[in-house]
């Protein structure tokens, strides 16, 4: 499977959990009883969340052609009665007149917000916090059970340029602005359950407020960042054979086995890649949340993964359907980022000995350069003597 399909898989599997009646098919109900109108199983099917054929009232929108003559009852009404005018506004089947003109504004009623808050405040705050504790009591256990990784025979004392000051630059510009966004972004998902009955609600409000102005504008900080990193390292990180041996020794992180490497090994480039694809992802989703309902994305997504998988994913979405799709999307992607973050932050700090010089200073010790990406090492001693440059 390709990574358009995986990517395809994993927003269908998001599409799921955002609205789980799509995940099943709705049986034909019998309303003959209530004369066409919903039932009481159509209340509870709704009620649950479950699939719902809505057509018996989302077409039922009133026929002026069966008006009753205008000498007969409610002739005047023209075949449309207030129940089918106002079924029309609910299922958004009409084109109104505002005064204040705007993409969502002649949209009278939207309810998917209801299962939009459920799922934010439900199964997006349990799922993505226990994700969160989950990889660092991992990770504790871990550093206890195999300890640093040290380096064989101890450090060499001279040094090998690593990283470039530029290349700093963008990765600490990165790395640092997903920090902030991180911090600043559970704050504004979870800080209401949390941090009011801690610091109540004047507090919070100032906190809330200022969080989300920080998240709104350090996100562009982000984004050169992703872009910076792409273009310096995207060489480095395409996989080649030397990648599979790389992850069938574990990368020397679960044994003492060192697999060759070159500036770049498998499970750098897995963190590459992770924070490519994920921080594309993040960032779109983030854009149309910055500009609210000028840039609709998941309806057109849905398109493509309907003709790519077969599915029935619907395209037709309101304006505030597509902004709270894209607000959970965010949500999602950014927990899986920070769940590998964070592993990535533990590797390169107290994981490993060495590691940090990497980004810190960018000379590393020559014997962990050695140890850890031997044919960079070749590589830049053949270059240096030739007279070339690393």
């Amino acid at each position: 499977m390709n990574k358009n399909l995986l990517g395809a898989a994993a927003l269908v599997l998001a599409t799921l959990l955002f609205n789980p009646a799509w995940a099943q098919e709705a049986p034909t109900a019998d309303r003959t009883a209530t004369g066409g109108a919903q039932t009481l199983e159509d209340i509870m099917r709704r009620q649950e969340q479950l699939k719902l054929d809505e057509s018996f009232r989302s077409e039922n929108l009133g026929n002026p052609a069966n008006a009753a003559p205008i000498t007969d009852q409610l002739g005047t009404r023209g075949g449309i009665s207030d129940a089918d005018a106002w079924r029309s506004i609910r299922y958004n089947k009409i084109d109104p007149t505002v005064q204040s003109p705007g993409p969502a504004n002649g949209v009278m009623i939207q309810d998917e917000g209801i299962a939009w808050y459920k799922l934010r405040e439900g199964p997006v705050i349990t799922y993505g916090g226990s994700a969160l504790l989950g990889i660092i009591v991992l990770l504790v256990i871990f550093y206890f059970v195999r300890g640093r990784i040290m380096i064989d025979g101890g450090p060499a004392g001279t040094t090998i340029e690593r990283f470039k000051p530029v290349e700093r630059f963008g990765h600490w510009l990165l790395a640092g602005s997903f920090i902030a966004l991180g911090i600043t972004g559970l704050i504004t998902l979870m800080g209401r359950s949390f941090l009011i009955p801690v610091l109540g609600p004047d507090a919070f409000a100032t906190l809330a407020a200022g969080s989300k102005w920080l998240h709104n504008n350090i996100a562009w900080a982000f984004m050169l960042g992703l872009v910076m990193t792409f273009v310096m390292w995207v060489a480095h990180n395409i996989p080649n054979k030397l990648d599979w041996q790389w992850l069938k020794a574990g990368g020397g992180i679960f044994t003492k086995s060192h697999p060759s490497a070159k500036k770049f090994n498998a499970g750098q480039k897995i963190v590459f890649w992770t924070v490519m694809v994920l921080g594309v992802s993040v960032s779109l989703s983030g854009l149309s949340l910055l500009f609210p309902f000028q840039m609709p994305m998941f309806a057109d997504t849905f398109g493509v993964i309907n003709s790519v998988l077969g599915t029935s994913l619907p395209t037709d979405l309101a304006p505030h359907q597509e902004m709270q799709y894209a607000n959970i999307w965010h949500s999602i992607v950014a927990f899986v980022m920070m769940v590998a973050i964070i592993a990535h932050i533990y590797i390169g700090s107290v994981g490993m000995e060495g590691a940090f010089d990497a980004m810190g200073n960018g000379q590393v010790d020559l014997e962990w350069a050695r140890q850890h990406h031997d044919l960079w090492v070749a590589d830049v001693e053949a270059k240096q003597d030739k007279g070339g440059s690393s």
